[in-house]
């Protein structure tokens, strides 16, 4: 059920369609929400692809209760209805939509039920083993079938489309081409959403950043430094118990001595 604090519905993103380029982070933690509401950020998406992610989902929700929020759904979905179930339990968890890089198939037995599904062409990571990791859509055949995916997926009844490392030109023209609001990743601006990793944009990870991403802090250095206060203060701490400099009498908690005197005589007759 939408939530009328909600910044954004399904109906106003349809509204908003070809007006402005709205931004879109994928967040993982509660904080990475909340920052990100915070921050005034339009679209939020997160996992919701594993047991664990399912648990997170609500804290999620409740860190950034304004937020329109969609949930990644497992990879493998075997059946409509089983597509029909974990779309349900996602909008049950307080999701306002859930992306599926299945079939149009699939798709469409969860949109018949009303579920708000994002579909996704373009460069699909779990399905990269046809085409690899590489942009999709610089020759005419594949920007042909990348128009012909999209009109599959209006059919199926998706609202959105996640469009995944295609040249910016092909992009922004497929958008004018289609009544799915188009989220691009590494597919330029011209689209209707501007879609980034929080990972991206936090730099929290060790490999090379994506070409078409960008990195605005280092929180794995962060993380790094942090590491390395840890370690640093338990040596320090153990080192404190091993010399007597902890607890120190600040530390420590007193009684009376004629209390103790007593506790203790009283102790010795038992």
């Amino acid at each position: 059920m939408l939530r009328p604090d909600k910044k954004y519905s399904v109906y106003d993103l349809r509204q908003l369609k070809g007006r402005r380029c709205l931004t879109h982070v994928h967040v993982k933690s509660p904080e990475e929400a909340a920052a990100a509401e915070e921050a005034g950020i339009d679209l939020l998406s997160c996992p919701f692809d594993s047991p664990a992610a399912q648990v997170r989902l609500p804290l999620l929700v409740a860190a950034a209760p304004k937020s329109f929020i969609s949930g990644s759904t497992p990879h493998g979905l075997a059946t409509p209805e089983e597509a029909i179930r974990v779309g349900f339990k996602a909008l049950e968890l307080g999701a306002s939509s859930v992306y599926c890089s299945a079939s149009p198939h699939l798709i469409e037995a969860m949109a018949r039920e009303g579920i708000p599904v994002v579909g996704h062409v373009g460069m699909v990571p779990r399905h990269a083993t046809w085409t690899n990791i590489r942009a999709i859509g610089k020759t005419a055949a594949e920007a042909s079938q990348l128009y012909g995916q999209l009109k599959r997926l209006e059919n199926a009844g998706a609202y959105a489309a996640e469009i995944e490392l295609v040249p910016h030109q092909l992009a922004a023209y497929l958008c004018k081409k289609t009544s799915l609001f188009l989220m691009s990743l590494g597919s330029g601006s011209g689209c209707d959403s501007q879609f980034l990793f929080s990972d991206d944009i936090l730099g929290d990870y060790d490999e090379r950043i994506p070409r078409h991403a960008k990195a605005y802090r280092n929180f794995r250095q962060e993380y790094q430094r942090l590491q390395k206060e840890r370690i640093a203060a338990f040596k320090e701490y153990a080192e404190d118990v091993k010399t007597g400099r902890f607890p120190e009498r600040e530390n420590l908690i007193s009684m009376d001595d004629a209390v103790f005197k007593a506790a203790v005589k009283a102790i010795d007759k038992s």
